[in-house]
């Protein structure tokens, strides 16, 4: 069972950027599709971007679209976030996690199977 481990979250404020990290517990790390959600306060977990076990597939949310940027480095079993020019609308906890890669590039929180503890995201003035 895979463990994952996020990191980079913190107070920030609008225009900003910041990277969040996901280490994985696994050498198989590749083999897992990994997924970064959102959970704002009173909201559902949402998707906000994913990637495929080999990198060569992604998918972002409309939402996020020309301002995140997911990336893994599957020799480091790291999955990474890239968020720039943030807003106010931004601030939720984040997760990273994960689900086989053969079953493709979930978009809905319930497809992932394994969870990180989350990092906190805040924008503001």
């Amino acid at each position: 069972q895979v463990q994952l481990v996020e990191s980079g979250g913190g107070l920030v404020q609008p225009g900003d950027s910041l990277k969040l990290s996901c280490t994985a517990s696994e050498d198989t790390f590749n083999s897992y599709t990994v997924g970064w959600l959102r959970q704002a306060p009173g909201k559902e977990r949402v998707l906000v971007a994913a990637i495929s076990g080999g990198g060569g597939r992604t998918h972002v949310a409309d939402s996020v679209q020309g301002r995140f940027t997911i990336s893994r480095d599957n020799a480091k079993n790291t999955a990474y976030l890239q968020m720039n020019n943030l807003n106010p609308d931004d601030t939720a906890v984040y997760y990273c996690a994960a689900h086989k890669a053969e079953i493709g590039v979930g978009t809905h929180a319930r497809e992932y199977d394994y969870w990180g503890q989350g990092t906190r995201v805040n924008v503001s003035s």
